[in-house]
């Protein structure tokens, strides 16, 4: 693989240094040998550093004292790390250690990087094996750390020794076998017996894992006095051979335990590559974001487009168009050149561990699930990648007869991951975050095979949200391309894991009733609409009991045509980002324009997006049908297609405003009617809070004094899936005097109520006051829902709605004249504003 320009820049400032380097070592060399007192005080790597580039040098030292060469190449994400760490090697061994065989001890970060480094450095025809060939004569060696080499391997072959960071750090329990002693490198070490050699080379090497400097904790060495035996281990095995230590993403090795087992390895040269190196790290060379773009390594435009739109399918939807709309063109270059392209389009979710599919929280498998049914694309086109799923292992994404075109993550794929056909990313994630952003974006960034299609639409990348504020979308873009490697950003150590927030991660807890509100236990009820069948009561269904009684056919789909097509921009947003020509800032805008989204005119893709609204597909084709022919009548068939993506947005709107109108005038009617009740069921079929819960969690809540919680109903209260807003009303009631007990609803598992949405509500908190008139009892209950300010919209009101129809079921028929052991008591349902909780917490237990 021919070199580019900055990567010949790299090879040649790299030569300069390693010339000089050499030169000096020779001179430290000779006064080690005739003036051993003074050599102590000499520092070879420094004055090298200081002929060849002149900036100040951090030195430092190997597991034996010796002066350390230790340098950082600081190149961007996609500007070809791995392949200049190839030629790296290849300048390293001939022009400062003089060999073209020896040990290359090879570090990576991650588990995603090492798989991917050593399937390619394993492949014989791929361009990091070839210069690694080449440099060897031929004769390379990869190796893992469970694989053995005896001396022979090492003197004859370059042997390149892929390990894990987590591996090199000495203080890791898991990876303590790197230092115990193994058969497999006996060929390195003198005989058992021999005494005399094997006390040389401990003086040699000072460092080495010795049995008595472990306690001779083997039985069979016990009672032998001053044995000094070097572990045969390949740990001991490293610091004998002096290896050339590759740290790749060298930022991620910054930890003082990483640092100093990497040096005890007793490295002749440590050579690191990485996009943002820490500071005080002996910087040989920078490449700039700009240069990787005149020399046709990342695709840049950046395009953002930013839907408003609360429901986070439309984001899909557009970046499924645009998709399709870069195969298309893709397709035609292909057949002009021959070159074979497949956009992929990356979506982040918020969850994909296997347990977490019922939350709040946009899934995985939900996403996958919409592809598949609501937009016809084939299961075989969609892959999920995340800590406990992994359907791209093994599969070359390049290759021409790969189907994949949609993978689904979280964070499984932020660092190490290179696929240049990842054009779109689609970011499903909480739109007041802007960690999608900062974590993914760089996997869209690399040019296909290094090389300009010349065609604008293939040679620039895309990224789609939803609800964001566009000038923070600006600053997240800039602050990511910083992380890049694009400005002076410092790394910074993560954990090797793909879904962090994955509850299997949290210990497992059973909650309890306190002490003193056990006498409680199995008597807190709660009233939850119901409908009488037969001698019993059961919830009431939402499909069954009020959609299936709504008249889809007289919905008013008419009053869509009032729309204009002209001004659907409203409702979509374009930023293009370009690098920036001035010093002071990395990128700039280039441009931001208004557009509209467009879908080919389909009646049966129409009709499986509003089937989440309208079940019966029938009636959904009928009603898909004449929206088209209303739009065609008032506009020609060009304009309909240009629009039909607004035009979907826009009656799924409607259908949903028209189905929540029914939908409340069913449920009302079955109020009116007797057939439907507002009741609190003691027996059977009714909901009681439990008197013990299992939670994962590894934080409880306490006050904001750090003062243990005092008031809530259970002993423990995981402070996991409650935000900040809930935390402050949570810590509030606790210090109430009138408040007797708190509690903390779960959603999507505990205490509901069904209104005429298909969602339930989940109220967050259920509080009760202090009983002044039976001190053995507890008092009205409050059902408590919290609301940020920019959470005030149509699902709040309707909440507001569904309580106020509570408190006026509650009041028209009293609890106590049901005949439950609920005497006297008031129920009262409340939604309380982040601008006003305090007042109203205070109205409540003033």
């Amino acid at each position: 693989m021919e070199l580019k320009d900055y990567q010949i820049k790299v090879v040649d400032k790299l030569k300069e240094y390693l010339l000089a380097l050499d030169e000096a070592r020779k001179e430290y060399l000779e006064l080690l040998e005739y003036k051993p007192n003074l050599a102590k005080f000499a520092n070879f790597p420094k004055e090298a550093w200081t002929k060849s580039v002149g900036s100040i040098y951090h030195s430092n030292e190997n597991g034996i004292k010796e002066p350390l060469p230790e340098l950082y190449l600081k190149v961007p994400t996609g500007g070809g790390k791995t392949l200049l760490a190839c030629h790296s090697i290849d300048l390293i061994n001939k022009t400062y250690l003089k060999k073209q065989t020896g040990l290359v001890l090879w570090i990576v970060p991650t588990s995603q990087i090492y798989r991917q480094t050593i399937l390619n450095l394993k492949n014989r025809e791929h361009p990091y094996r070839q210069v690694l060939d080449i440099s060897s004569g031929g004769r390379t060696l990869i190796k893992e750390k469970t694989d053995n080499f005896n001396k022979l391997d090492v003197e004859e072959n370059l042997v390149i020794m892929m390990l894990m960071l987590p591996s090199a750090n000495r203080q890791n329990k898991e990876t303590l076998k790197i230092f115990q002693d193994a058969g497999g490198f006996t060929d390195f070490f003198p005989d058992e017996d021999n005494y005399e050699l094997n006390t040389k080379l401990i003086e040699q090497m000072p460092n080495l894992d010795c049995f008595t400097s472990l306690g001779m904790e083997d039985e069979q060495f016990a009672g032998i006095a001053n044995l000094n035996q070097p572990k045969t281990s390949l740990g001991n095995t490293l610091r004998l051979l002096k290896p050339i230590i590759i740290i790749d993403e060298g930022h991620k090795a910054y930890s003082i335990n990483a640092r100093d087992t990497i040096r005890n390895f007793n490295p002749s040269i440590i050579l690191e590559l990485s996009a943002t190196p820490p500071k005080e790290t002996n910087k040989l060379v920078e490449i700039t974001g700009k240069e990787l773009n005149e020399e046709e390594m990342i695709k840049l435009d950046i395009h953002l487009t930013n839907k408003t739109s609360f429901d986070w399918k439309d984001t899909i939807l557009c970046s499924i168009e645009k998709r399709k709309n870069l195969e298309e063109t893709a397709e035609n270059y292909e057949q002009n050149t021959g070159i074979n392209i497949r956009p992929i389009n990356l979506i982040q979710v918020e969850r994909t561990g296997k347990d977490q599919r019922e939350s709040k929280f946009i899934h995985s498998e939900e996403v996958k699930e919409f592809l598949i049914k609501k937009c016809n694309i084939p299961e075989e086109h969609i892959a999920i990648k995340s800590s406990d799923k992994d359907d791209i292992e093994g599969i070359d994404l390049l290759d021409k007869d790969c189907p994949i075109r949609y993978i689904i993550t979280k964070r499984a794929l932020q660092e190490g991951w290179d696929c240049p056909f990842a054009y779109l990313l689609t970011i499903l994630t909480n739109p007041s975050s802007q960690t999608g952003i900062t974590q993914l974006i760089g996997r869209i960034l690399r040019q296909p095979f290094a090389q300009k299609t010349k065609i604008k639409e293939l040679d620039e990348c895309y990224v789609y949200t939803f609800r964001q504020n566009a000038a923070n979308l600006v600053k997240g873009i800039k602050s990511s391309l910083e992380s890049e490697g694009l400005g002076d950003i410092a790394g910074r150590i993560s954990v090797d894991c793909d879904d962090n927030s994955n509850t299997d991660f949290l210990k497992e807890k059973t909650m309890y009733y306190r002490e003193k509100f056990k006498k409680f236990e199995g008597s807190i009820y709660l009233p939850k609409f119901v409908i009488q069948e037969k001698e019993s009561w059961r919830d009431v269904n939402f499909e069954a009991d009020i959609l299936s009684k709504i008249d889809y056919e007289k919905f008013e789909i008419e009053k869509l045509v009032e729309i204009s097509l002209s001004n659907i921009r409203k409702q979509e947003q374009e930023l293009i980002l370009g690098l920036s020509d001035k010093d002071s800032e990395t990128v700039k805008e280039k441009g931001r324009f208004e557009k509209t989204g467009k879908l080919r005119i389909n009646e049966s893709f129409l009709t499986k997006q509003i089937l989440d609204i309208v079940p019966n597909p029938w009636i959904g084709m009928m009603l898909g049908r004449r929206v088209i022919e209303l739009f065609i009548d008032k506009y020609d068939k060009e304009t309909v297609s240009s629009n039909f993506v607004f035009i979907i947005e826009e009656l799924k709107k409607l259908l949903e405003k028209e189905r929540n109108k029914a939908a409340e005038i069913v449920f009302k009617k079955l109020i009116n009617s007797k057939k439907l009740h507002f009741f609190l069921i003691t027996d059977k079929g009714g909901f009681k809070i439990p008197s013990r819960l299992k939670v994962r969690s590894n934080k409880q809540l306490i006050r904001d004094d750090n003062t243990p919680i005092q008031r809530s109903l259970f002993d423990v209260v995981p402070e996991e899936n409650i935000n900040e807003l809930e935390k402050s009303v949570a810590i509030y009631l606790d210090k109430q005097e009138k408040l007797l007990w708190w509690y903390r609803n779960m959603s999507k598992q505990d205490y509901h109520i069904q209104g005429w949405k298909k969602n339930k509500i989940y109220p967050d908190f259920i509080a009760s006051e202090i009983n002044t008139e039976n001190k053995a009892d507890y008092g009205n209950v409050y059902v408590l829902e919290t609301k940020g300010l920019h959470l005030k919209n149509d699902d709040t009101k309707y909440k507001q709605d569904v309580f106020e129809l509570c408190n006026e079921l509650g009041i028209k028929k009293p609890w106590k004249e049901l005949g439950f052991d609920f005497p006297d008591k008031e129920i009262q349902f409340q939604v309380i504003y982040e601008d006003e909780w305090k007042s109203n917490i205070n109205q409540i237990f003033g």
